[in-house]
């Protein structure tokens, strides 16, 4: 069995790449990546390096022969159009190579939000569906990285987080649990046409997060809803579903995420 990542140079493909060698053997893994010559590390531990670059049909023939299982990882240009054309070309690839089964890092809850890479996800989707290769879809939560836009160390000095009103709870997951959870999937058997949404089983809340803020700080930090709050974060929120749940993730990791207060340290300096 071989076991490709495309974006493998990329933060969520290298870390699948780290779970991946402590389940199977390195020679059964490849790593496909623009650029090849930041994947030294993969070749240090015995792993393949392909060239693959989405932009470039050509490439993608070589880089997908022999491979029984692909992940495709979302291309992250900021142009839908493009994207999809990206994805399509890795499609159209991994049929003509005879690829055995094909994963896909989707977004969470598809359909129940209404931001637009919901459609290109759905897109995609729709289109691995027609190719008639056993598929899993690979449905990831927002990452709770977003709450480095929230300015956490400027609400610890001041004692107070102030956020914009509404209900918000949050289903986020570090790309580390990502990882492992895909990781699992990919070293495994059995996962052939099924959809997982990797998310926290449980929402957290803003109130949550002041009260990790308060802890790790050793100091109370308050919440306050602010209606004048300018921020583009939460008009990317509002349009996602980012209160849904599910247990896929942890049953695949096989134990819990992990916790809210230890996911936000990397965003607080002291």
């Amino acid at each position: 069995m071989s076991i490709a990542i495309t974006g493998a140079n990329g933060q969520l493909g290298s870390l699948i790449i780290k779970q991946l060698l402590q389940k199977v053997s390195a020679d059964q893994i490849i790593a496909c990546v623009r650029n090849t010559e930041k994947a030294n590390e993969f070749r240090e531990q015995g792993v393949e390096v392909r060239f693959c670059d989405y932009d470039q049909p050509e490439s993608l023939d070589q880089a997908f022969a022999g491979v029984t299982k692909l992940l495709l990882i979302s291309s992250s240009n900021q142009d839908d159009t493009i994207r999809f054309r990206q994805h399509a070309h890795v499609l159209e690839a991994a049929k003509k190579m005879k690829v055995k089964h094909l994963l896909f890092t989707s977004f969470a809850f598809l359909g129940s939000g209404s931001i637009s890479p919901s459609h290109l996800y759905l897109a995609t989707e729709h289109a691995i569906l027609t190719t008639g290769i056993p598929h899993t879809f690979l449905r990831n939560a927002l990452y709770t990285d977003f709450v480095g836009v929230l300015g956490l160390n400027d609400a610890i000095a001041a004692g107070e987080l102030s956020t914009y009103p509404g209900d918000w709870k949050f289903n986020t997951v570090m790309r580390s649990d990502l990882a492992l959870g895909i990781a699992a999937v990919l070293s495994e058997s059995g996962h052939e046409n099924k959809t997982y949404e990797l998310t926290a089983p449980r929402p957290w809340t803003f109130n949550d997060l002041t009260k990790a803020l308060s802890e790790l700080a050793g100091k109370p930090v308050s919440l306050r809803q602010d209606p004048l709050i300018q921020n583009w974060i939460y008009g990317f929120l509002g349009k996602t579903d980012t209160s849904s749940t599910s247990s896929d993730l942890e049953r695949l990791i096989g134990d819990p995420i992990i916790p809210l207060k230890e996911s936000i340290k990397p965003f607080i300096t002291f």
